[in-house]
């Protein structure tokens, strides 16, 4: 028997593939009564996740310009955002030069660079440099991009691009806000784009870090197509849906595992 937590996990899973359910189809694929399907959309609803209509719901209709502010960012999807992050640091070699784009995932990785000998972090985004520089290696060059700041607390604009378009990295670390079949990697702030765009293309390799939540979320401009990620680091509440359509098309999806008691977990998979 299916509960109805796992029935509103699939249903909100299709809400974000398909924009939209009907609930006639729903009661048909789902095997259970009318009166359950419109009581799981109320609960889904209630939460804010889908907006109920006459003979279903559709996907929530966001700006997509909002660009909520790091304070606020940073209190979502903890243990996710842990479990990424300690496995994208596993990637990084010593001696070697990366980039850090602005972001709490990326802020939330920083601090897992501790024991990484001679490295040299390339960064656009303030918090990042203070993580950094809060461990004083020796062996450790911390590069800040200067610019204009934004609400999430990213340094944009010529500054910043004209410093990253003379640096040549090893890899580069992208935290993005949304990631959807279409627009490809996206952020809500048209100046951060033009930035992370600069950093993507100083780098050898492309590392995208995104928890589930980013899947089907799009913002106003892209900052690479999916393809372009030669890694995709995300978490295992990705729907099987979203895991099979992005390993077709980024390089390599690495699955973080995160532990059923609210901590990140110390492993992953690679789909």
């Amino acid at each position: 028997m299916v509960l109805a937590r796992q029935r509103q996990a699939m249903i909100l899973d299709e809400v974000k593939k398909t924009g939209a359910v009907r609930v006639s189809d729903l009661v048909d694929r789902l095997g259970v009564s009318d009166m359950t399907v419109r009581r799981d959309l109320e609960v889904l609803a209630r939460r804010g996740l889908v907006e109920k209509v006459y003979g279903g719901a559709t996907a929530v209709v966001g700006r997509s310009t909002d660009e909520p502010g790091f304070e606020a960012k940073s209190v979502q999807q903890l243990p996710q955002k842990e479990a990424i992050s300690a496995l994208a640091a596993g990637l990084v070699k010593p001696g070697t030069a990366i980039g850090l784009s602005a972001g709490t995932t990326t802020w939330t990785m920083a601090r897992y660079l501790a024991d990484v000998p001679d490295l040299t972090v390339v960064t656009n985004s303030i918090r990042v440099a203070d993580v950094l520089q809060r461990n004083e290696r020796p062996d450790r060059t911390v590069v800040l991009t200067g610019g204009v700041r934004t609400p999430s607390d990213a340094l944009v604009g010529p500054v910043a691009v004209h410093t990253l378009r003379s640096l040549h990295l090893d890899m580069v670390f992208l935290g993005v806000h949304g990631m959807a079949s279409g627009p490809g990697f996206t952020t809500p702030n048209l100046n951060e784009s033009e930035t992370n765009r600069a950093l993507v293309e100083a780098g050898g390799r492309l590392v995208v870090l995104a928890d589930h939540t980013k899947w089907g979320t799009v913002g106003i401009s892209t900052i690479a197509d999916l393809e372009d990620a030669d890694v995709l680091v995300t978490d295992d509440g990705l729907s099987q849906d979203g895991r099979e359509f992005l390993a077709e098309r980024v390089g390599e999806l690495i699955i973080a595992d995160v532990a059923d008691d609210g901590l990140s977990g110390t492993g992953g998979e690679t789909a």
